[in-house]
């Protein structure tokens, strides 16, 4: 008997392989070229929410989305890195980068993560790394990397709408939230995370964030700014627009803008009812017509803020010369 149980004692006395530090996976800076948009659902349930218990995710979503500021940001090319040391699993390429939108699901049925790759980080853990832009994938299955190693370019591949970069962490098969990875530990507030310091220096929770924000010649639309290059209004312009796009806002904010003239005298103040429902983007501008006189050359300040409960939750200014 005492033979037969040897190898169970054996191995119950092996400790448990220890978790991968997680790096920062994009050369992007979180509040200046790109921003959070989703994090896992922690909801097990017919609901949702993130590991904070608000709800910056949805039903079911299994990863952590790092959003690009637009489609122009994309073209540029924003280079996606391996969280932690490990070996190149699988991966694939040649999907094309369109929005889904354009396309239509049943376009990426079984490719919904578009062009990815999976590095396996040893002890049952692995990343998974997915939209990237077709043929930007620069590993091979097998190939050794380090932490920080380029596995390719953010891209518009597989069920998205928008660039960014969708991590997934598992252990054995099993979802993991990096930001909570124990799932005994219940509560709202920050857990042990699996990312380094330095990446959580980037990755501080937010509830909502203005993604873009500009002037503009004359009333903007969402595909404009996703596009990229709005642009700005000259001495001449008919109109002077500034506008905001901002992301994960929830059902009850108020949204209010100001544009100010050189002199420093509002030209135009604008509050919208309170949002219906919750809006994963959402787009408001405020502008007013060149006067009979022309622009008066110089400084114009705009400023958009959104209240929730009471509360400043998101705020943006911006300024621009004219003249």
């Amino acid at each position: 008997m005492i033979g037969a149980l040897a190898p169970l004692l054996l191995a119950a006395a092996t400790p448990a392989a220890a978790p991968p530090s997680l790096g920062f996976p994009l050369s992007c800076r979180i509040g200046v070229s790109c921003e959070v948009q989703n994090y896992v659902d922690r909801d097990p349930g017919p609901g949702a929410a993130d590991y904070r218990c608000g709800r910056e995710t949805y039903q079911d979503h299994n990863g952590v989305d790092i959003r690009l500021l637009d489609m122009a940001a994309q073209k540029k090319g924003v280079t996606v890195l391996a969280a932690a040391p490990g070996v190149v699993s699988r991966l694939r390429d040649g999907v094309a980068d369109v929005s889904v939108r354009a396309a239509g699901a049943a376009s990426v049925k079984g490719q919904e993560c578009g062009n990815g790759v999976i590095v396996d980080h040893g002890g049952g853990w692995e990343t998974q790394y997915c939209h990237m832009a077709r043929g930007s994938i620069a590993v091979k299955p097998g190939q050794k990397l380090a932490a920080g190693a380029p596995l390719g370019r953010v891209g518009l591949s597989g069920n998205t709408e928008y660039p960014h970069l969708h991590v997934t962490v598992r252990r054995d098969g099993k979802v993991v939230d990096p930001f909570a990875p124990d799932p005994a530990e219940a509560g709202c507030a920050l857990k042990k995370p699996l990312w380094t310091p330095a990446a959580m220096a980037q990755l501080g929770y937010k509830q909502g964030a203005v993604l873009n924000a500009g002037f503009a010649a004359g009333p903007v639309k969402m595909e404009d700014v996703e596009a990229g290059g709005v642009a700005p209004p000259g001495a001449g312009a008919a109109y002077v627009v500034a506008y905001a796009r901002a992301i994960d806002l929830q059902a009850g904010d108020v949204i209010a803008l100001s544009l100010v003239s050189p002199t420093g005298a509002t030209l135009a103040q604008r509050s919208l009812p309170p949002l219906e429902s919750a809006k994963a983007q959402h787009i408001a501008y405020i502008g007013v017509k060149r006067p009979a006189a022309g622009w008066p050359a110089g400084t114009y300040k705009a400023s958009y803020t959104v209240t929730r409960q009471g509360r400043p939750a998101v705020t943006r200014s911006w300024r621009i010369r004219i003249g």
